[in-house]
């Protein structure tokens, strides 16, 4: 029952995806339109569920939506209730596929899920459309909850995402003002990946938990749940980046040595100012070179500290989870998703 909950909410959330994208499906702008339904994994050369992605992030809002549900078991209200919310787990997704489209061309991506990047098939000027046209979807689709929702409870839930968004773009300006940096040090991190990673989970679970009508102390252990599980999968992103299994992850081995990525194993390999410091100072790490570099690494003790963080920052996660007592069959997929998450192998 909770894979024909999960898989149903999937279904409702790619629906309304292609309902909001199709906005742009008029006479003049069809060729637009495509390129966001590119993007979106669904039209072009490997379309598909690859290429579109798991939607990790709406799911995360309607199974949050869903635990607080009616406590019956007659599912028809369930499905009723977290159907209500569909629109801002649309928002969700568009937002995060904004930020990919604009994050592709800042990192120069040419690939993106296997194909090539918005920016690489039609020119970064009309890419950055694509992100800007999905970004003023995403805010459209959140007012749509004025279907089922009083005034004050979607205004809030614009709040959140309009907060969300502006982490985000504090996150990516850190990143990007960090590549040319030598001095920074753990302390530099968080923020940056608090902004990048942490924020549009902590948004969903937020708002999740608002559209289910929590109490505030209820939405606030969610809003932390997200946030803590966000902190815990950039981390784990950073460990799989470097010692990741690359016919699991698709990437090259040690990739984010080798593009300097300012990761958290990295940083505290700086700060143990050992060999490997004395190396990183030297300059660009070719491929070559990689897996001395990762296994000096692991003997300064940089995997095992990643490790532990992430095994702390799932422990706070799944702390504020249980605190809200969400319930029923959402629940459950709720703490199965967070597991899968926090567990990946790419």
């Amino acid at each position: 029952m909770i894979e024909t909950l999960q898989q149903t909410m999937l279904d409702a959330i790619e629906t309304e995806l292609k309902k909001q994208v199709g906005r742009l499906a008029q006479a003049r702008t069809q060729d637009f339109h495509e390129m966001l339904t590119y993007h979106m994994g669904w039209s072009g050369e490997g379309a598909g569920s690859q290429a579109a992605g798991k939607r990790v992030r709406p799911l995360l809002l309607l199974l949050s939506v869903a635990s607080f549900g009616d406590k019956s078991d007659d599912i028809e209200k369930k499905i009723i209730n977290w159907l209500h919310a569909v629109p801002a787990s649309a928002s969700v997704e568009l937002i995060h596929n904004f930020s990919l489209v604009h994050d592709d061309i800042q990192d120069n991506s040419e690939l993106r899920r296997g194909r090539k990047t918005a920016w690489v098939k039609w020119g970064a000027p009309m890419a950055i459309n694509v992100g800007d046209a999905l970004f003023v979807i995403a805010n459209q689709s959140v007012l749509d909850l004025q279907t089922h929702y009083p005034h004050e409870m979607v205004v809030r839930a614009a709040e959140i995402l309009g907060e969300c968004c502006l982490q985000l773009t504090q996150g990516q300006f850190l990143d990007m003002s960090y590549e040319e940096r030598a001095d920074l040090t753990i302390q530099d991190y968080w923020p940056m990946v608090g902004g990048k990673t942490s924020a549009l989970l902590a948004a969903c679970t937020q708002i999740g938990a608002l559209l289910g009508y929590a109490q505030n102390s209820q939405m606030e252990d969610f809003r932390l749940f997200g946030h803590h599980l966000g902190l815990a999968f950039q981390v784990q992103d950073d460990i799989l980046g470097i010692w990741g299994d690359e016919a699991l992850t698709g990437k090259s081995a040690a990739s984010d040595l080798v593009e300097g990525k300012n990761s958290l194993p990295i940083l505290f390999g700086l700060e143990k100012n050992q060999e490997f410091a004395k190396r990183w100072k030297r300059g660009s790490v070719q491929q070559t070179e990689v897996m001395e570099i990762a296994s000096l690494l692991e003997k300064e003790g940089a995997r095992a500290y990643a490790e532990r963080i992430s095994e702390d920052e799932t422990k706070l996660a799944l702390g504020h989870l249980e605190r809200a007592q969400p319930r029923g069959e959402a629940a459950e997929a709720l703490l199965g998703l967070a597991n899968m998450l926090l567990k990946r192998k790419q």
